[in-house]
């Protein structure tokens, strides 16, 4: 097999790049090494259930060895240490918004395209497409297969990338180019940043036959991305969220309403535009009563499942908006300090405790947890009972 050969030359570099890091001298590097191979020979009962030939698994593994720079990337992504004005103006910046414009117009019969077969707008693949890679100009150069059997066996997360490691596999054995699987140091492909099973599942190509190029061609990104959205329930003609004006005497009791009810108490778009007569709505107050309030959408889900961080897909709605011509949020952001992963654990921990919260302790904020700290507010007579975390709130949690 070609890709074999390319492989061997490329993995005498890396070889001593990870003799370098994982030893000083011989017996500690050759023991890593030797523990990587046995990691690897494990991978191949799950590889051959899934359909993996002993030529491609034994083709694919054979001169594979440890990227040494992967296991001392941080864990936790951006979007879930920093706060939500910081992230969001970090992404939607006034030059990605004015390429993504001057792109809206280069690529509008692809993005027409991409919209009617698809049923999503061609402003939202496109903003994705901006925060992932930059509109494609940065992919990531790592090997995707090694990227993916460092981090399952040195890193977090190892079952899911197991899973991601056979995929790509299965991309070999499809017929895929051993040399195009590159991406980032995470593993995700392309300009999309696809993971392995991601390609597989929803990676199409534009117009034409044949793999979808996600590396080098927009238009199968875009595509790609439309039917990744498409295919985990977008619903057609509803965005992801509205910017509302929250009235005066809202009692903040309840989050998840009709938009007909929300319509009722007084809620309403800052630029006059209509909301939905009726759907599902979530109120939304991403830096607490103070800041910017939208009503969410079941789209905002969506949008969700491509990066489960609410900064991320508040990033990738506002950018979308700003691309379409939609200049939100109106209200300025307040000044937030944002809490360290340390003090939002103890504070999922003291909401555990008092019953208000049945999520994983992992440092993040969700809905899950926006969700649990409006409870507790209500329970505790704090007003606004907006469910934003702040050091007031995790002072009184853990006092209390």
């Amino acid at each position: 097999m070609q890709f074999l050969g390319n492989a061997l030359q490329l993995d005498r570099r890396a070889l001593l790049a990870s003799f370098l890091y994982f030893g000083a001298a011989g017996r500690p590097a050759l023991a890593q090494a030797e523990d990587f191979q046995a990691f690897l020979r494990s991978l191949w009962p799950q590889a051959e259930a899934a359909g993996v030939s002993r030529e491609t698994f034994d083709g694919a593994t054979a001169a594979l060895t440890p990227d040494p720079g992967v296991v001392v990337k941080p864990k936790v992504q951006s979007e879930f240490t920093v706060s939500i004005p910081t992230y969001v103006a970090g992404a939607v910046t006034k030059a990605r918004v004015e390429r993504g414009r001057t792109l809206a117009k280069e690529l509008s019969p692809v993005l027409h395209e991409v919209e009617t077969r698809f049923e999503v707008p061609g402003e939202v693949p496109l903003a994705i497409l901006a925060i992932e890679s930059n509109f494609g100009t940065a992919t990531g150069g790592s090997d995707v297969l090694r990227v993916l059997a460092t981090l399952a066996w040195k890193g977090h997360l190892t079952e899911k990338l197991r899973e991601e490691f056979v995929a790509a596999l299965l991309m070999l054995q499809d017929g895929f180019p051993r040399a195009k699987l590159r991406g980032s140091w995470a593993g995700a492909m392309g300009m999309p940043q696809f993971l392995p099973s991601t390609y597989r599942k929803f990676a199409v190509r534009y117009t034409g036959e044949g793999p979808a190029d996600i590396w080098s061609s927009r238009q199968d990104a875009i595509a790609s991305i439309a039917s990744f959205l498409h295919g985990s329930g977008w619903v057609a003609g509803l965005s992801w969220g509205y910017e509302t004006r929250v009235p005066e005497n809202f009692d903040y009791a309840n989050f998840d309403l009709d938009f007909a009810k929300f319509r009722s108490l007084g809620f309403a778009r800052p630029d006059g535009g209509a909301l939905p007569a009726s759907g599902a709505a979530s109120l939304y107050l991403p830096t607490g009563a103070a800041g910017p309030a939208f009503l969410l959408t079941d789209n905002w889900e969506v949008v969700r499942l491509y990066n489960t961080s609410d900064a991320y897909a508040l990033a990738v709605g506002i950018l979308g908006d700003r691309i379409g011509g939609r200049d939100t949020p109106s209200k300025p952001w307040p000044k937030v300090t944002p809490l360290a992963t340390a003090d939002i654990v103890k504070m999922q921990q003291a909401l555990a405790q008092k019953g208000f919260y049945q999520g994983a302790k992992d440092g993040k904020l969700g809905r899950g947890m926006r969700n649990a700290i409006h409870a507790w507010q209500l329970s505790a007579g704090v007003a606004p009972a907006d469910g934003f975390a702040t050091h007031a709130v995790l002072e009184r949690l853990v006092g209390g």
